[in-house]
């Protein structure tokens, strides 16, 4: 199965969620008229793009149907999915990992998918010839720990891991000495997600960049939020508090599979300039993907 056909797999719920509501407005569907429109933002609303975003959409949409003379169900749906494709593009998806060594630093609250994903990104750096160190600075969770280790070995990567309860910037320290030792060309950095103890997280990972910034001072960095796609709205307010301490480069989206909460990430992306890097779309090491927003829009409408 090719990753459109998987990320189409994966999107189903968002993609069913949003085309019941939107064939129960075309339903009734004479004209483009601004019952039309304000029945197609109550949609977009409902499906977790965010109020500012989905106003935004909209008010594009009118001004196209106005120049355009959009008539008819397909051509809406193109533009719409053209509205879309626009903010998800406002940014630079690319990594930016020049340097050698560089480095990933990978935040997130506890259960959004961060250790696989760190043992996905991993895998595929790995398939394109560079040679990777993980440090396992989330140090008070052993379970943590033992899965980074598991996903690592599995992507070939070597892992830099200490006993529980060590300071987390003392792993990434050794971690940083030990990529320079194998000339690894990056170091992705696991961190803690203990969002319910918000300021004693936050300060250490306050710490931990304090370290890389002494240490590595001149390397390219990439600092990766993973959001989980299950969490709807919730994941806006996650955004908020990483980007209060830390200055994210990217997102990564998981488990969208499991969820109609697909369209958060618009209004993410929208709220937040903070554009999608990767997309995970199943539980295989391969299954983590650059991502793609037109595939992405083709997907859920």
């Amino acid at each position: 199965m090719g990753f459109f056909e998987k990320l189409k797999s994966g999107l189903n719920k968002t993609k069913d969620s949003f085309d019941e509501k939107i064939n129960n407005v075309f339903k009734n569907f004479r004209t483009v008229d601004e019952d039309f429109l304000e029945e197609l933002e109550e949609i977009l609303i409902m499906s977790d793009i965010g109020l500012d975003t989905s106003v935004k959409i909209i008010n594009s949409l009118r001004d196209r149907m106005k120049k355009e003379k959009i008539k008819d169900e397909e051509e809406v749906k193109r533009a719409l999915r053209e509205e879309m494709k626009k903010i998800l593009d406002v940014t630079d998806i690319n990594l930016h990992l020049n340097t050698k060594p560089s480095v990933i630093l990978v935040v997130g609250v506890n259960g959004v998918g961060k250790t696989t994903s760190i043992g996905k990104i991993a895998n595929r750096l790995a398939k394109d010839g560079k040679k990777v160190v993980v440090a396992a600075a989330d140090t008070f969770r052993a379970a943590a720990v033992e899965q980074l280790e598991i996903w690592a070995n599995r992507a070939g990567a070597d892992i830099v891991k200490r006993e529980e309860g060590v300071d987390p910037a003392s792993v990434v320290y050794d971690a940083i000495k030990i990529t320079r030792e194998k000339n690894a060309d990056i170091l992705i950095v696991d961190t803690a997600g203990r969002l319910h103890n918000k300021k004693y997280l936050m300060d250490e990972l306050n710490k931990i960049q304090k370290v890389i910034n002494k240490e590595m001072s001149e390397a390219d960095r990439e600092v990766l939020l993973v959001i989980d796609g299950t969490t709807g709205q919730n994941a806006i307010s996650q955004v908020k508090a990483f980007k209060e301490e830390t200055d994210i480069t990217g997102l990564v989206l998981t488990k969208l599979d499991g969820t109609a909460k697909g369209g958060v990430v618009i209004g993410i992306v929208e709220e937040n300039k903070i554009p999608v890097k990767f997309i995970g779309v199943g539980e295989q090491i391969d299954d983590m993907e650059i991502f793609n927003s037109e595939d992405f829009v083709k997907a859920i409408i």
